[in-house]
């Protein structure tokens, strides 16, 4: 494949941290500790200083108040110094992406030749706020003047005011179209006809082929191991369930549109803490410290759609990357498709073989096709281990590499939807 205009750009190395599964109460890690967890081996086992780099770019999407601009925080507890620059980019489900996207232009342009770039999520984390009311109480009673009026302001005070909010839940709500990220995964199945049973059967796929990677070792090279404060050490994607069964998953209730949705938390991915990173240099950067690049990061593409159907994102950018290309579905080796849903990656399969979405929305003659399942997603995904927002878009970039070194392929494409309504895809060359 050809270039795009500008210099071309390498990943050289990567390493991520495991996810690690929400247990209800916050995790041992922060969205910068986990950033540091993996980041530190990564950078250890390069032939130059952490202070090589040109800029430290991290995506998260829910910072936590005590690490604001985590990035930066990132390259500081990294070692990469105080005049690195460092900052943080957040596109929703596509920030660890967006993180390697930025890069990528960066050095492609000439403005950069060595960039950590990477996604962090915790979570665990994510805050439990106040009701409107009880903020506006909050501001009555801080604003009353003398004991009279304070006393007045105190008996207004209800006891549902105490009542949190999650954070979580909120920002996984689109505030345009007012729906939650599994009612969006409900509403492309129903376009697509899909039954409950699809989705569960790939749930059941999804946690077999982690569980086979797992054990086979395939990940070692991939997840660094992360140590708590306490001791205890993390080092294996923790929500994987190699027993899952179509049985098992039928007993549980959907989530989203009960009583009769499809949606269910067994084929949806998994609420988790983790980190990835990936560095990526241009040629120049490759000669002058002796690395030895594992791809090329040939193009990339981002897409918007309307956000009750955003989990048809990939579709359309991972289309106009190829298009762009001259290539088809089937000329790819390997794809990563971030699974928010299982119900989500299989309406994005059926579009591809619908020949009226096809035309109508992704300007092609026909249907593009099939993607050979033992081509997509070949050891799992984001409903087996896990999607931690800010870093899933950086993870399926890393994995995609790994993947395709393993299997000796030579293309692929990683992609995923975006809350919001968008997606980002990203086009791979093995070197």
């Amino acid at each position: 494949m050809s270039e795009a205009p500008g210099r071309a750009v390498y990943i050289v190395d990567g390493a991520r941290t495991p996810f690690i599964k929400a247990r209800n109460a916050p995790g041992p890690f922060t969205p910068v500790d986990l950033a540091v967890q993996c980041g530190r081996p990564l950078l250890l086992r390069q032939p130059f200083e952490p202070d090589a780099f040109d800029q430290v770019i991290l995506g998260c999407v829910n910072a936590i108040a005590e690490e604001q601009n985590p990035g930066r925080v990132a390259a500081l507890r990294l070692g990469c110094g105080p005049q690195m620059v460092a900052f943080t980019v957040a596109i929703n489900c596509g920030s660890g992406m967006q993180s390697i996207d930025t890069a990528y232009n960066y050095i492609k342009l000439g403005q950069s030749d060595l960039i950590l770039a990477g996604g962090a999520e915790s979570l665990s984390h994510a805050p439990l706020v106040f009701s409107q009311d009880m903020v506006k109480w909050l501001g009555a009673l801080s604003g009353a003047k003398g004991l009279v009026d304070r006393a007045k302001v105190a008996s207004t005070f209800r006891p549902d005011f105490l009542k949190p909010i999650i954070g979580l839940e909120k920002g996984l709500t689109d505030p345009i179209v007012a729906l939650n990220m599994g009612q969006t995964a409900e509403v492309v199945a129903h376009l697509f006809d899909l039954s409950r049973e699809d989705g569960d059967a790939y749930a059941v796929e999804s946690h077999k082929r982690l569980a086979r990677a797992q054990a086979e070792g395939w990940l070692k090279g991939e997840v660094e191991p992360a140590f708590a404060k306490d001791g205890q050490v993390y080092d294996h994607d923790d929500g994987v369930r190699p027993d899952s069964s179509l049985e098992r998953l039928a007993k549980l209730r959907p989530v989203f549109e009960p009583p009769y949705g499809k949606v269910t938390a067994g084929n949806s991915s998994q609420i988790t803490d983790g980190a990835s990173w990936v560095i990526l240099a241009s040629e120049e950067a490759v000669k002058r410290h002796g690395l030895a690049p594992l791809a090329r990061l040939v193009d990339s593409q981002w897409s918007a759609l309307d956000p009750s159907i955003m989990g048809l994102g990939p579709t359309l950018c991972a289309t106009e990357l190829l298009k762009r290309r001259s290539l088809k579905l089937q000329d790819i080796d390997l794809w990563e498709l971030n699974e928010a849903f299982a119900h989500q990656v299989l309406s994005c399969l059926a579009a591809w073989k619908d020949e009226d979405f096809c035309k109508r929305v992704l300007g092609l003659p026909g249907a593009a096709g099939e993607i050979d399942p033992e081509r997509l997603n070949v050891d799992g995904g984001a409903i087996s281990l896990g999607h931690p927002v800010g870093a899933s878009g950086n993870r399926i970039v890393l994995h995609a590499i790994n993947a395709m070194k393993r299997l000796k392929l030579k293309t692929g494409i990683a992609t995923e939807c975006i809350g919001g309504g968008q997606g980002g895809a990203m086009l791979l060359e093995m070197v």
